[in-house]
């Protein structure tokens, strides 16, 4: 049985189309102080539940009605409850990078499974090692599957990839070798949060066409400067690749205004707003043909490989 929160209810009904079968049930209310009520208006007794249910913004909301909908069905008696988190909120904070700083990944985690998760899906954690802080199978999807074919069907004359900084050089690599490209990495030094400065361009890309690949595009202000930076070493165009349009603050300012000529997204994140620079592809069919083979125990992985 699949459940959708209110985060993204299109996704879910995206994969429910592609899963052939309708969405389940339920009901969820706010009352007047803006607590969140639900109730399961179908039976899941000994049920494989799935729920749909991104944490982004109002990651607090949202992540509060995944918990408070979790339990409904663990007290409903429901066989096992996979959370199909496709944004998963929070994952920034997975270290203490100084002192006294709270490690919420991790807290949210265990909310989580305390709320009684059996299983969680989710696309691109901005840190891998979040898989670490379950102890319940993870299953961390690679959006690079998403952008490959686009990227093929672009037919873009003398393509590179580009990793906007150091720490995304991992991303960056896996889909270099999967198209057979080269790659050049933007270093960058962040001064504080959701501000970045560039640096210098780590490789050629004099005449080049750049595809930026990065998890998530926030403020925007890595990837604009970043192709500011890319174009004025010579780049011929610059297309961005990201996952998670978060999309907070000034972000559709700086793309409309900045040197990115096309922003490719998906929908794990709705658009708050439509733009001609920015593209978005479904998460819909990955997530429910993983979900199928969750269901049925049949490899995930095996869907990833080059």
């Amino acid at each position: 049985m699949i459940f959708s929160g209110t985060a993204n209810p299109q996704l879910a009904k995206g994969i429910a189309d592609y899963l052939d079968m309708p969405l389940s049930e339920a009901s969820i209310k706010r009352f007047s102080d803006g607590e969140i009520n639900i109730q399961i208006a179908e039976s899941v007794r000994g049920k494989d539940v799935y729920i749909v249910q991104p944490t982004s913004a109002p990651a607090n909301a949202n992540l509060m009605e995944l918990l408070i909908m979790v339990d409904a069905l663990k007290r409903s008696s429901a066989k096992s409850i996979t959370a199909v988190i496709p944004y998963f909120g929070y994952a920034r904070q997975d270290r203490k990078a100084a002192p006294r700083v709270p490690i919420s990944a991790k807290l949210v985690a265990d909310m989580l499974e305390t709320a009684g998760v059996t299983r969680v899906v989710t696309i691109d954690l901005h840190a891998a090692q979040i898989q670490g802080f379950f102890n319940i199978p993870v299953d961390n999807l690679y959006g690079a599957k998403l952008f490959i074919e686009y990227i093929k069907q672009k037919n873009l004359p003398n393509p590179i990839i580009a990793s906007p900084d150091i720490g995304g050089v991992a991303r960056a690599r896996y889909f270099a070798e999967i198209l057979g490209l080269e790659m050049v990495i933007v270093d960058k030094r962040r001064e504080k949060a959701n501000e970045s400065e560039v640096m210098n361009i780590i490789g050629s890309v004099e005449g080049k066409d750049v595809i930026l690949i990065d998890d998530m595009i926030d403020t925007a202000g890595t990837m604009v400067k970043g192709a500011d930076a890319l174009k004025a070493q010579g780049a011929t165009s610059v297309m961005a690749c990201c996952t998670h349009p978060v999309l907070s603050g000034p972000a559709y300012d700086r793309i409309e205004n900045g040197s990115i000529d096309e922003l490719i997204v998906t929908n794990t994140i709705p658009l708050k707003q439509e733009s001609a620079k920015i593209k978005v592809l479904s998460a819909a069919n990955l997530l429910g043909e993983v979900i199928r083979r969750v269901n049925n125990n049949e490899s995930v992985n095996s869907l990833f490989s080059k």
